[in-house]
């Protein structure tokens, strides 16, 4: 089975991401083939979501822990910490591996 590859294009030198964090990003997708599946950027809204807790897929939630604020990060995430065996859509297949770039602009904690 594949583990997930985590890659640091651009350190960050900001907040850390910790679970339970609510984290502002730009992420592009593909699929393995080089295929964008989605873009944040080319909807123009940042994609906002809670890290940490299942509500993203588990390659995000693993990959994205420990990236400051101002950090850009290459994901490669194998399909069992991705849909899995779920087809997602028209563009994502079953069993999908896919791979991301994530441009990590603010954590906001609890405690905030």
């Amino acid at each position: 089975m594949q583990e997930l590859e985590v890659t640091d294009i651009k350190e960050g030198t900001g907040k850390t991401v910790v679970k339970g964090a609510l984290i502002t990003t730009h992420y592009t997708g593909w699929l393995a083939d080089g295929t964008k599946f989605d873009a944040s950027l080319d909807r123009g809204q940042y994609f906002e979501c809670v890290i940490g807790t299942g509500r993203v897929i588990k390659g995000w939630d693993q990959g994205l822990m420990g990236m400051k604020v101002g950090g850009k990060r290459h994901l490669k995430v194998p399909a069992h910490l991705a849909y899995g065996d779920r087809k997602i859509g028209k563009i994502i297949p079953k069993n999908a591996d896919l791979i991301f770039e994530i441009e990590l602009f603010d954590v906001k904690t609890r405690d905030e």
